[in-house]
């Protein structure tokens, strides 16, 4: 329970700062508006019991975001994973990627947007290829290191166990590299969500970085606010939700 609240502490200076800075008047509310005026703002979007522009539409823009953020992130790990497990245990697939996989990790998210609205247009497609590239590099880095750092006698403790490749991978090398597993997953799901808002903000009509998107060309700060705090615990809830995942399918989870 202790550290439960400790960990809220870092949230209640955050909030503390801001209540200090807006209510003496140092930043003006235009720059930096009141908790309380995001508040508002951030409830009339959610709920809609009150009349105001974008009431009540957070529902179908949280259904938008998270279904483009689950199909790149589902393609990233459908691809990544597997890819990552091959070139840990084997070199000549690891040689194989690994210049490859670092050239194109080098290129920064911004310079695959122009590309992918020619490939895709705007709108849904664009946006999932985006998350699947961000997310794709630390779920197959994390998954290739944690499979490369397992133990050789745990291998061939497996293998005097009887153990063939299929139940090495699965007894053996995978748990003992669910850590580093576990990571990549973490990492790649959080990333997706800053290229999310990448995505959304090329014009789509629905969705958390669209709110930001419209928010920012009217210059309304609470709204842009509201979005960023509204995809901040989306985010943490997705990923809690993939940890209780993790863990209640596989038991090397559970120990983490």
């Amino acid at each position: 329970m202790t550290l439960r609240l400790l960990s809220l502490l870092l949230p209640a200076l955050v909030l503390s700062a801001w209540s200090i800075l807006t209510y003496s008047g140092m930043l003006a509310p235009y720059m930096l508006p009141p908790p309380d005026q995001v508040a508002r703002t951030m409830w009339i979007y959610v709920t809609g019991f009150e009349p105001g522009m974008y009431a009540g539409q957070f529902s179908r823009d949280l259904l938008a975001s998270l279904s483009r953020v689950g199909s790149g992130f589902f393609l990233a790990v459908l691809l990544g994973l597997p890819l990552g497990v091959m070139s840990g245990r084997s070199r000549l697939v690891r040689v194989l990627l690994k210049d490859f996989v670092d050239a194109v990790r080098a290129v920064p998210g911004i310079c695959w947007l122009p590309l992918a609205l020619v490939w895709f247009g705007i709108g849904f497609k664009t946006t999932v290829f985006l998350i699947f590239l961000a997310a794709f590099f630390p779920i197959y880095i994390n998954s290739m290191a944690g499979v490369a750092t397992v133990p050789s006698t745990y291998i061939r403790a497996g293998m005097m166990l009887g153990l063939g490749r299929l139940g090495l991978l699965r007894h053996v090398v995978l748990p003992a590299s669910m850590g580093h597993i576990m990571s990549g997953l973490r990492l790649g799901l959080g990333i997706s969500f800053a290229y999310l808002v990448l995505g959304e903000m090329t014009g789509v009509p629905n969705g958390l970085g669209a709110l930001i998107m419209d928010a920012r060309m009217m210059g309304r700060v609470d709204l842009i606010i509201s979005g960023i705090v509204l995809i901040a615990v989306t985010g943490l809830i997705c990923d809690r939700l993939l940890v209780l995942a993790m863990q209640a399918v596989s038991r090397s989870a559970r120990r983490l």
